[in-house]
């Protein structure tokens, strides 16, 4: 398990109503549910770049194709 560090920082006082009652639902810690929320927002953040180059390479492969297309 990875080294866990305290830290302090503000927030909505109705987003962390919400995230303190998921917590709540689910059986977990409020520090278990915004670990997890921070996880999953990084993974997002990396998959984006990845899925813009993919298109991006995939639009300039077939560029004359799709302009076929769009007539």
């Amino acid at each position: 398990m990875a080294e866990s560090v305290k830290f302090s920082s503000k927030m909505d006082a109705r987003l962390l109503r919400g995230l303190r009652a998921r917590a709540e639902e689910t059986g977990q810690t409020l520090s278990a549910v915004l670990t997890e929320a921070a996880r999953e927002y990084l993974e997002r953040a990396s998959v984006r770049p990845a899925f813009r180059e993919a298109t991006e390479e995939v639009l300039d492969q077939h560029a004359e194709l799709l302009q076929r297309l769009a007539r």
